[in-house]
């Protein structure tokens, strides 16, 4: 089934979070008082979420900031400590205690026992990486975490697309790391220093420094730091990401009346990220003939053609335009194609450019027989 986007929507995911980060570090966002809620100072026992105390880790964190964007533990407070006594008073636990109960809402991944993942929580998810307890908050409330920060209900159309994109290219990565999953089998050619978790990691002390304290600010900036850039993603993902549906889904509609072969779509604005929309749909209409080239505007409203890749994280091309072409520019690209106002075609023949739309068009039909 092919996704339908809703219109539009004008959104501020940062409203929903409890900290901005300000020139002079990290502090409490404004937020407007509901008349219909208490008063913080009414309120009689705000509801706790329990963690492990000493050096701090991005999934907990996250895990923390997450269920604070839900209403019933806006107001939380974090309590960091590894007695089981002061566990059993919270409402949550995550990433110590040793249980996994979503029933008593119980978000530990280190007993032995465990060994659950996305795809073992819910079959018709294809991840099998090992949940942190990020991943297991997340794959408890993601979608209403989700809602609550765009503003929209459960059952909108976008969250299970937008569920789906957030664990793939966030949540996924800091359960990884977390649970010591290797990225690939085989010598590493270079190391990764700058990840999400690894900045958190940085936020505890130093080993000799004289303060080894880990409540005071350093969790609170790990939560900070680890919430924002999960907001961010997000807010990347239903403003740039998912509009880019559209134009792909009434691309490949078009496909017939761009070029009677089927294998090339003409997108009506370029710089929109399309690669991956582009093999979904594929899939979900049970397309026959692939896609081979994507014609679309540069910046400068000239013209470019590009190559289908193989899959969405390889260089290797479906076809390539002609090998004669690569390398060449202007004129002598357009001597040897035939084809008038050609600007370039890259040395590794994976895309081109020309002044005008018939002419990248006519470059992709060459290169379709050639």
């Amino acid at each position: 089934m092919v996704w339908r986007l809703v219109q539009s929507r004008t959104v501020h995911l940062l409203r929903r979070s409890s900290f901005s980060v300000s020139a002079g570090g990290f502090s409490p966002l404004l937020m407007p008082e509901d008349p219909k809620r208490p008063r913080r100072e009414e309120r009689l026992m705000a509801p706790k979420i329990g963690t492990h105390n000493g050096t701090f880790h991005c999934d907990e964190a996250l895990a923390c900031y997450l269920l604070r964007t839900l209403e019933p533990y806006r107001d939380a407070e974090i309590v960091r400590t590894r007695d089981p006594q002061l566990l059993s008073q919270c409402d949550v636990v995550v990433d110590v205690g040793g249980e996994y109960d979503p029933s008593r809402n119980r978000y530990d991944h280190h007993q032995r026992s465990f060994c659950e993942t996305m795809n073992s929580l819910y079959p018709d998810k294809p991840w099998v990486t090992k949940l942190s307890s990020a991943g297991l908050v997340y794959a408890h409330f993601g979608t209403q975490i989700l809602a609550t920060l765009l503003g929209t209900d459960e059952e909108d159309s976008i969250i299970p697309v937008l569920y789906d994109k957030m664990y793939e290219n966030f949540i996924e990565e800091i359960d990884a790391v977390d649970n010591g999953v290797s990225q690939f089998d085989g010598e590493q050619r270079y190391n990764i220093t700058t990840t999400l978790s690894s900045r958190v990691g940085h936020l505890n002390p130093r080993w000799n420094e004289p303060d080894q304290d880990t409540e005071v600010t350093g969790f609170k900036k790990a939560m900070e730091l680890a919430g924002t850039e999960f907001v961010s993603r997000l807010d990347f993902y239903h403003r740039s990401w998912l509009p880019a549906r559209s134009l792909v889904e009434e691309a490949i509609r078009q496909r017939f009346q761009a070029d009677g072969s089927g294998e090339v779509v003409i997108l009506a604005q370029g710089g929109c990220p399309w690669k991956e929309h582009l093999f979904q749909v594929e899939k979900e209409i049970n397309l026959e003939k692939q896609i081979k080239y994507v014609i679309y505007p540069d910046q400068s409203a000239k013209w470019r053609v590009q190559c289908v890749p193989t899959g969405p994280n390889t260089f290797q091309n479906r076809l390539s335009l002609p090998e004669d072409w690569r390398g060449l520019r202007a004129d002598d690209l357009s001597s040897v194609s035939g084809i008038p106002g050609c600007i370039f075609v890259h040395a590794s023949g994976f895309i081109g450019g020309n002044e005008t739309q018939a002419g990248a068009l006519e470059m992709a039909r060459k290169a379709l027989t050639s």
